[in-house]
């Protein structure tokens, strides 16, 4: 599979890398990087032909989009693809001296505060203008509006009401104005697609965790419902936050959080379907998603210039079609999951 060939993202047009740059770990997000490492590792994705970048506010509190800025800038800007997010407002801390990282390894002391109203959005899309350097985002996504991060419906409910009264305004007007040329919303867990769609004109989403080789219940109805309305995606943790890409070693992560026993023995039979086949694990949970006829890339992250090659080698291997067949044998992808195929046709 070529990682630059493009594909577009639903109906807006636009068409991006199968494989784009992912901006959390260039937030501190397990590591903390130096300036030097976090400018060799976009270096070698724009060496590779890598043009589409994506980052947030969040990812290192500041530290990803001022990281992602300084590098862009130098780079033409018609040559690129450029996502960020909107839903955090940061603010300097009112304790300095007590300032904590939190999730964070690294990353800037800025407190954070959620907000998507309309003065907020537009304050979050001129800050991130700021720290990008850039005077247009191709991509906007609202960041974070579930249960994940806000745990009760009563909340999930409040900020939905920030985005109907207000906040969805500014996003379709910075998108009338050219200023940006799609909205998204970025989803980490089942049963908020269809709640946004049905409140909202979206062009696509980043689905951050729901979609890899390691879960895709969002194959029931949640993708046919995106299909149904030419919603494009963009899977965003091909990974599931490291263990397809480190294996079953101790310490792996497994969406975000220390991988469970369970999750452990998951990855290990996977892992032994893959070796039987000669095909390195991570391979086949980054060209796993791009199966999906409405996914239009994937974007792994890195935090050295090798993670980037590896991943560009990754992308490129080929995988033959008796893996994924004994993976659906085995119960350990769904039957019904579609698959790469040669030629850009799709396997299931």
């Amino acid at each position: 599979m070529d990682p630059l060939a493009t594909r577009p993202l639903g109906r807006t047009g636009i068409q991006l890398n199968q494989m784009g740059f992912g901006g959390a770990p260039l937030g501190d997000l397990f590591d903390r990087l130096s300036e030097a490492q976090a400018e060799a590792t976009l270096q070698a994705a724009w060496d590779g032909g890598i043009r589409y970048y994506d980052t947030a506010p969040w990812y290192g509190r500041g530290q990803s989009e001022h990281r992602f800025g300084r590098f862009l800038y130098r780079q033409p800007r018609d040559g690129f693809v450029l996502s960020t997010k909107v839903g955090r407002i940061l603010k300097a801390p009112r304790h300095p001296d007590r300032f904590e990282s939190g999730f964070w390894a690294g990353g800037l002391q800025f407190d954070h505060v959620f907000d998507y109203s309309y003065d907020a959005i537009m304050r979050a899309f001129e800050d991130s203008l700021q720290r990008l350097g850039m005077n247009r985002i191709d991509l906007l996504i609202i960041h974070d509006l579930d249960f994940r991060h806000h745990a009760t419906e009563p909340k999930v409910a409040a900020y939905l009401a920030q985005l109907v009264t207000g906040g969805f305004r500014a996003l379709e007007e910075l998108r009338d104005a050219g200023i940006i040329r799609a909205i998204g919303a970025g989803i980490n867990e089942l049963g908020m697609m269809p709640r946004f769609l049905d409140l909202f004109d979206l062009d696509f989403f980043l689905c951050a965790l729901r979609y890899s080789l390691m879960e895709h219940d969002v194959l029931d109805s949640e993708f046919p419902y995106c299909a149904r309305r030419q919603v494009g995606i963009i899977v965003g943790g091909a990974f599931s936050s490291g263990i397809t890409a480190t294996g079953p070693v101790p310490g792996a992560k497994y969406n975000y959080e220390d991988a469970t026993p369970d999750v452990l023995d998951k990855v290990r039979r996977i892992q032994a379907v893959c070796e039987r086949h000669g095909v390195p694990l991570p391979a086949v949970a980054l060209q796993f998603p791009l199966g999906h006829p409405i996914v239009s890339s994937v974007i792994p992250g890195g935090i050295r210039p090798e993670h980037v090659i590896q991943n560009i080698e990754h992308m490129q291997r080929a995988i033959p079609a008796d893996l994924w067949a004994e993976l659906k044998q085995e119960r350990l992808i769904r039957a019904d999951a579609p698959v790469p195929a040669a030629e850009g046709q799709q396997h299931s």
